[in-house]
């Protein structure tokens, strides 16, 4: 007499970027390795850094006719096979880049410029990663946002990391050439 050996545990099943884009998320996540995870709405303080990101170097974009500043969990395509979308608080991509992107559902061509405002509930090794995600899809430049310690850490590689204090300025030649960003404008 054989015994059948127990059924494995129920896991839930492998979703692609087109799956999260057609059917939407139940909650507020990320799409990582093909997995669902919810991530909770972030608070006020986040939201008010996020927007001063986004509207001082909206200006700027804007004012040089660059491409498009687009806040708010922007998704990211940063792998495919199993898909991870990464929601990016701010990007900057730019005309050229733009215009190779697929009209619909999330960028499947890197901005040249992701920003991530940490959260209290955001662990640093999950920032870690996502900021190795980004460039090794192709993103020129990362910056983290510390809002509790008021600084950016802006990475060109992951060995790569400057850190601007409040009483600094960030410039992006690179990326955006002209850009003198006052980091105290960020959290006033």
């Amino acid at each position: 007499m054989s015994i059948a050996a127990p059924s494995p545990p129920h896991a839930d099943p492998m979703l692609t970027a087109e799956d999260l884009w057609r059917h939407g998320p139940t909650a507020p996540g990320e799409l990582v390795r093909g997995r669902f995870i919810e991530r909770p709405p972030t608070g006020h303080p986040h939201a008010s850094v996020e927007g001063n990101i986004a509207r001082e170097l909206g200006s700027f974009v804007k004012r040089q006719a660059l491409g498009k500043v687009m806040p708010g969990e922007v998704g990211i395509i940063t792998q495919h096979d199993p898909d991870t979308v990464r929601g990016a608080d701010v990007v900057y991509i730019s005309n050229e880049r733009l215009a190779q992107a697929q009209p619909d559902g999330y960028l499947d061509v890197p901005p040249e410029l992701t920003i991530e405002v940490v959260s209290p509930n955001d662990r640093w090794a999950e920032i870690d990663e996502k900021v190795s995600e980004y460039l090794a899809c192709g993103v020129e430049a990362v910056w983290i946002i510390d809002p509790r310690n008021r600084r950016v850490t802006c990475y060109r590689s992951p060995d790569e990391a400057r850190i601007y204090g409040q009483d600094d300025v960030i410039e992006e030649p690179g990326v955006l050439p002209g850009l003198a960003l006052a980091v105290r404008e960020l959290f006033d």
